[in-house]
């Protein structure tokens, strides 16, 4: 990833070592120097105390052994409470001592592994800045090892953790499960092992990244697989089962993301403060604003979670109950102490950016109460919830909800569900584009009020298309699943587009400097300028996502492997608007891009890719074989009595639903069209001001010496033409006639 825009701490490379610019910055270790990293220069952050080598290092080892133990303790305790209400529910007998203790034990130490990995990605990749040349600096490097070293010791949980799932579920001992036989057999039959599989497979992965990667633009990536690796465990288990299961899904999915940077996090800050990291002030002062973000997060989605899984009257009367309280607790305890660090570390290093005391201490504190709360959670996780009061129908089970009929217009407009994930997004990114805009009008700064109108216009179209009743009827009808899955490819796409956000964001975000600490703006700078991202800008690459999509989901086996869960559905949801919205980021230009297209090139590759589209419809419209007919049938809705007919009917509005992005897009590319001639118009008229239609005179003076040169030819062709004809001097008289006067013509 180019990251010429980001700027690197001064001071932190080895003084002894050779020049770094010398050296091939893409293979190249950083140097790890025995001194302070940030005590290069005189008044440098962090103070120029030398530090030993390895002390560090192993006071941060210990510190992660202490918090996994805890962790640990804590979970085999509680879990000890409703380990018989959890066999009864199961309809087991006891798998023995090492299976009913060890799941917690070895669950609680993966999980502060997990989060300690994501949080050491967080710092490298936006707390910590990288080197000019974007190579990671000495603390993202330490970072991105620890990361490496967390994500080996979660890896190796998650492979403990599947024969320990099979042994619990079959209610055999421990050596029984890990039988060859019984394990490969065990792993196709039991959710809940094949998850800890895929979590053992994404931990393996992000091990070997971060073995492997030096440069900053691969931070973002494999901070995003760290997070990854947490989402098999999300969607199975309580959330994933039994009614509002789509809320419990989301919720949770949300509490574990946010839980995990805000604790993960800590612990890397921490590290950070007690190798005396250079630039704590800011780091610290980056990370106040996650935690912040992360406490909210953690308190809406944790309440939601709990109360679709109890009544308010369960909380103090059951087990699961009054562990949910004393999450809460913890989470009320948690937050002041983050506040108290709001007051005293982030002041002090406000102050003076070596005083690090506080913040060391406090943090302490903070980490250890993060673990035993970690460890809580799980127990809690592993813990029945209290039955339902009545049995769950059909819709319920398989949906989540019940639908009330069929799907009228009311319905569709007016019979909301929130969207946890999509509804959320909707209104974050409309409020912050409102904000952003704000922020320029506030500099005397014009934005076109076009482009708020078509942001605000997409965003509201995604709350709708997810949280209306065209949400709640997208899972159960094949044909409004493919009229909300054409809006959220063709328009919403569209619409964001048209706003503009990279180039509102990059006019809103004040730049770092030349000496200043990279910050949203050079972030964004580097995306953009990155390698891949000018790979997926290629025009064939974006229409090749773009229509693949289709295709390949609804004409091969996938849609009827995914369709009948709710990962599946937000999954497909997130791939129609990120491949929706590449393709028409580079088809319609309003943003800067790595690639700058023509208007008539983007009108070709539009032209060319879009009827693919109607070809898709007509593909639906004449099959004869239902796609995910188990999952339909099985919902048995009354008001869909042909499964084949619904679905031919939703080809038909993948047909159609062309049409109104295709009138968007001309009319955009026609303004673009105009608007570049206008601007080229002025940019001449400017340029002839400058210097005084120079350009212009010497426009005329050729066509001066050309006609000049014209005239003289065409006399030149009459002296010729005369010779020709006469032959004689045309200074005689008509030296065509005889001399003698008789009329005659002379010949030759």
């Amino acid at each position: 990833m180019a990251t010429s825009d980001l700027v690197s701490t001064p001071d932190s490379r080895d003084p002894d070592s050779c020049d770094p610019d010398t050296r091939d910055p893409d293979t190249r270790e950083p140097d790890l120097p025995g001194k302070d990293p940030s005590a290069g220069a005189e008044g440098a952050p962090g103070g120029a105390r030398p530090a030993r080598p390895g002390s560090r290092g192993s006071s941060i080892g210990g510190l992660f052994v202490v918090c996994a133990g805890i962790a640990a303790l804590v979970a085999a305790m509680l879990s000890s409470l409703s380990l018989t209400a959890k066999l009864s529910a199961l309809g087991i007998a006891s798998a023995g001592a090492v299976t009913d203790y060890g799941i917690p034990v070895l669950r609680a130490a993966g999980e502060i592994s997990a989060v300690i990995a994501i949080g050491s990605l967080l710092l490298a990749a936006f707390l910590a800045p990288p080197q000019r040349s974007g190579v990671l600096d000495v603390d993202g490097y330490r970072a991105v090892r620890t990361a490496s070293v967390a994500a080996i010791v979660w890896a190796a949980v998650a492979l403990l953790m599947i024969p320990l799932q099979l042994s619990e579920v079959s209610g055999r001992p421990l050596s029984e499960a890990m039988l060859p036989d019984n394990a490969l057999s065990g792993i196709e039959q039991v959710e809940a092992s094949r998850a800890w599989l895929w979590v053992a497979i994404f931990a393996v992965i992000l091990a070997i990244g971060c073995r492997l990667i030096l440069r900053w633009g691969w931070t973002p990536p494999l901070l995003a697989l760290s997070i990854l690796t947490l989402m098999p465990l999300a969607i199975t288990g309580h959330s994933g089962s039994g009614g509002n299961h789509d809320i419990a899904t989301n919720s949770l999915v949300l509490h574990l993301v946010a839980a995990s940077l805000w604790a993960g996090g800590l612990f890397a800050v921490l590290a950070h403060a007690r190798r005396k990291g250079a630039r704590t002030d800011v780091v610290v002062r980056r990370y106040s604003h996650v935690a912040t973000v992360a406490l909210v997060v953690i308190a809406v989605s944790g309440v939601i979670n709990a109360l679709v899984r109890v009544t308010p009257s369960d909380l103090f009367t059951t087990t699961y109950g009054w562990m949910i309280v004393g999450k809460a607790a913890a989470l009320v305890v948690l937050a002041g102490i983050g506040l108290q660090q709001r007051r005293v570390s982030v002041r002090a290093l406000q102050r003076d950016a070596s005083a690090r005391g506080p913040l060391v201490r406090l943090a302490t504190v903070e980490v250890m109460v993060f673990s035993a709360t970690f460890g809580l959670a799980v127990a809690l996780g592993g813990a029945p919830p209290p039955p339902p009061g009545r049995e769950l129908s059909i819709q319920e089970v398989l949906l989540g909800y019940t639908l009330d009929g069929p799907p009228t217009l009311m319905r569709l407009l007016f019979d909301w569900r929130f969207d946890l994930l999509y509804g959320t997004a909707a209104i974050v990114i409309a409020v912050v584009y409102l904000l952003a805009v704000r922020r320029l009008r506030s500099r005397g700064i014009a934005w076109p009020v076009g482009r708020t109108i078509a942001w605000m216009a997409g965003a509201f179209l995604l709350l709708f298309t997810t949280s209306s009743g065209v949400g709640r009827y997208t899972m159960a009808m094949f044909s409004v699943h493919m009229g909300a899955h054409m809006a959220m490819s063709m328009l919403i796409p569209v619409l964001l587009v048209l706003g503009a956000p990279m180039t509102l964001a990059l006019r809103a975000l004040k730049p770092a400097g030349k000496n200043g600490v990279p910050g949203l703006r050079e972030w964004l700078l580097a995306a953009l300028h990155s390698r891949v991202s000018r790979f997926l800008t290629h025009p064939v690459v974006a229409a090749v996502i773009f229509v693949s999509g289709f295709y390949g989901l609804y004409l091969t086996p996938i849609f009827g492997d995914i369709v009948s869960t709710h990962t599946g559905h937000v999954l497909m949801n997130l791939h129609f608007l990120l491949s929706g919205y590449l393709f028409y980021y580079v088809v319609l230009g309003v943003d800067p891009a790595p690639r700058r297209l023509e208007p008539v090139t983007r009108l070709g590759v539009v032209m060319a890719t879009l009827p693919l589209h109607a070809f898709f419809g007509i593909a639906l419209m004449m099959t004869d074989t239902v796609m995910g007919y188990d999952y339909y049938h099985g919902l048995a809705l009354p008001w869909v009595t042909d499964l084949l007919r619904d679905q031919q009917t939703g080809g038909g509005i993948t047909w159609a639903s062309g049409e109104l992005p295709l009138l968007l897009i001309m009319v955009a590319l026609g303004v673009q069209w105009s608007r570049s001639d206008q601007r080229r118009a002025r940019q001449h008229d400017r340029r002839e001001d400058r210097d005084h239609d120079a350009e212009l005179e010497s426009y005329n003076a050729m066509f001066q010496e050309l006609a000049r040169r014209d005239h003289a030819d065409q006399e030149g062709d009459a002296v010729a033409g005369a010779d020709a004809a006469g032959g004689g001097d045309p200074s005689r008289g008509d030296p065509g006639r005889d001399p003698a006067g008789e009329g005659s013509t002379r010949l030759p």
